[in-house]
């Protein structure tokens, strides 16, 4: 199958468009490279620079290639900088996602897949969270992602959309090739890493007086090629219809016990600060994946931190500028 990938050169879209290519598909890349880079294109796909807001740009993709699907990643991700800047987030990532699909249904693409996210849960009722939780978005970021499932169910019912909604807990880790990389980092792995690197004097703790063993507060990581492989499954399950998953790994690790791992498996000091509490953190947040692994059979292949961590660190020490080298 060939397939568009939109934010290809980009964190979890990289390592997707790898997965793919191993898989035996071809992959056309759709970047403007605000946040992702160039080395982190795998050399098989076909690159395109352009951004959604082109529509022409966007077209002559679909003219050139016959796109026969699509994984839509390109977004403004950051939850705290679409608190300050909500139009940029609610209105690009939008109407982003509106271009990329009017041109994909007028050149009959009916399979796509979107990068969503686990910020549609603000505060679940149960944990682990399920597919059927009630939707409450976090901020801004998760309002548009939310409005784009709402397109996407829409367009389904109306044009024959076929799609699937995958929204990720915390991707983490890394391949042999591509890894975690961002400016500025938000992310706490590669934030740990960074320290035991010495690119950061320490890892600050936001809070330590949660209602949890330890303090810290507990999230679900789900390593990025077990991210991947769920997107593969998704896609070929789409001729049998739409469908929303919550992919995360089920289970749950305190701040402080990433902070140990981290520690055990580089062998390095990582000293810690504990700053006050980040306002709108919750102390858990859990996914479950039954869903999917109930109906497409997919299993993580990497579920324990230290398989997640140790990839991650193999990577940083091969790319300790990442991919600037």
């Amino acid at each position: 199958m060939k397939i568009l990938v939109t934010g290809g050169a980009g964190y979890i879209g990289s390592v997707v468009v790898e997965q793919l290519i191993a898989g035996g598909h071809q992959v056309v890349v759709f970047d403007n490279f605000y946040q992702g880079h160039r080395a982190a294109i795998h050399p098989e796909a076909r690159c395109v620079e352009g951004n959604l807001n082109n529509r022409s740009a966007l077209r002559q993709v679909f003219e050139n290639d016959t796109i026969e699907a699509v994984m839509h990643f390109a977004s403004y991700t950051l939850v705290g900088e679409s608190m300050q800047k909500p139009f940029m987030y609610i209105g690009d990532n939008v109407t982003n996602g509106l271009n990329l699909l009017q041109e994909a249904l007028a050149h009959g693409v009916r399979r796509f897949i979107l990068s969503s996210t686990a910020n549609l849960f603000d505060r679940p009722a149960k944990i682990p969270i399920s597919e059927e939780e009630a939707i409450v978005p976090g901020s801004p970021y998760g309002e548009s992602k939310y409005l784009l499932e709402r397109i996407l169910s829409w367009l389904d019912r109306t044009l024959g959309l076929r799609y699937a909604a995958l929204r990720y807990f915390n991707a983490a880790g890394a391949s042999e090739n591509y890894g975690e990389d961002h400016e500025p980092e938000t992310h706490l792995i590669p934030l740990v890493l960074k320290v035991a690197l010495g690119k950061r004097s320490h890892i600050e703790i936001f809070g330590d007086d949660y209602p949890t063993p330890d303090g810290t507060c507990i999230r679900d990581y789900i390593h990025v090629i077990d991210l991947a492989q769920a997107h593969i499954l998704a896609l070929e399950a789409l001729d049998r219809g739409s469908r929303v998953y919550n992919l995360g790994n089920g289970q749950g690790f305190s701040v402080r016990q990433v902070i140990d791992v981290a520690r055990n498996i580089t062998g390095r000091p990582i000293p810690e600060r504990v700053g006050p509490r980040r306002p709108g953190d919750p102390a858990v947040l859990i996914a479950s994946s039954e869903k999917i692994r109930q109906e497409l059979g997919w299993q993580p292949k990497h579920p324990s931190l230290e398989s997640i961590i140790q990839s991650a660190w193999q990577w940083h020490l091969r790319n300790p500028n990442g991919y600037e080298n």
